[in-house]
């Protein structure tokens, strides 16, 4: 296989992962968010304890956490189906990534929303903000350089999450790896694919301690 060809299955392969880590992101940014905060608000000394949906909640994302990600790609088939219609290719892959990811995330958030000190909180309840204004302009905010690092590490991990959908066909760099370097003896391509997934951790990483840096100054 010439270095041409090679160039050719990396771009693809390298659409298809930003792809499937973007949207998978996004989602999980949204989800783990929704999660993590109300692990916090419902938990013993939040604003809002509710025990009993807290330990519903705490279980599910224990749960979500101890499944090794191989595991839950192959067990959430029949649901990846449902939704998307396919359990092949990369806007199935994302239905795993993202269900893998919300709990991880959402562990993330609540470490970060606890390590606000309570003193604003209770200077803000003093002043009479609401629960909605001292989750979004208190907790959020005192928070928001611990969550963007939380998120960077979270979508490293999906990274290599996508790079294992490649097993069950989920396309991206995973699926490039297996098909031409494991299964056809393509080394040449198994280096590069590596050395892809190597620079797109590394983009990720520093965009995330760029931004960790930004707001931290502010």
């Amino acid at each position: 296989m010439t270095w041409q060809e090679i160039y050719e299955l990396l771009d693809v392969g390298v659409r298809e992962t930003a792809w499937m880590v973007g949207v998978s992101a996004l989602l999980t940014a949204v989800g783990g968010l929704l999660v993590g905060v109300l692990l916090v608000l419902t938990g013993a000394g939040g604003l809002l304890p509710l025990r009993p949906l807290n330990a519903v909640l705490g279980l599910i994302v224990n749960v979500g956490r101890s499944l090794p990600f191989i595991i839950l790609l192959v067990a959430v088939i029949p649901f990846t189906r449902m939704v998307v219609g396919t359990t092949i290719g990369t806007d199935a892959a994302i239905v795993p990534l993202t269900i893998g990811a919300i709990p991880f995330f959402a562990r993330i958030v609540e470490s970060a929303l606890r390590e606000v000190p309570p003193d604003v909180v209770a200077a803000a309840t003093a002043m009479g903000a609401t629960r909605t204004q001292i989750v979004g302009k208190v907790l959020l905010r005192e928070a928001l350089p611990a969550l963007v690092a939380g998120l960077t590490i979270t979508v490293i991990a999906l990274v290599g999450y996508s790079a294992m959908a490649g097993v069950v066909g989920g396309g991206g760099l995973g699926d490039l790896a297996i098909r031409y370097g494991y299964q056809r003896f393509e080394t040449e391509v198994m280096i590069a694919t590596v050395v892809a997934l190597v620079i797109l951790v590394q983009l990720v990483q520093m965009l995330g301690d760029l931004l960790v840096r930004r707001l931290s100054h502010r």
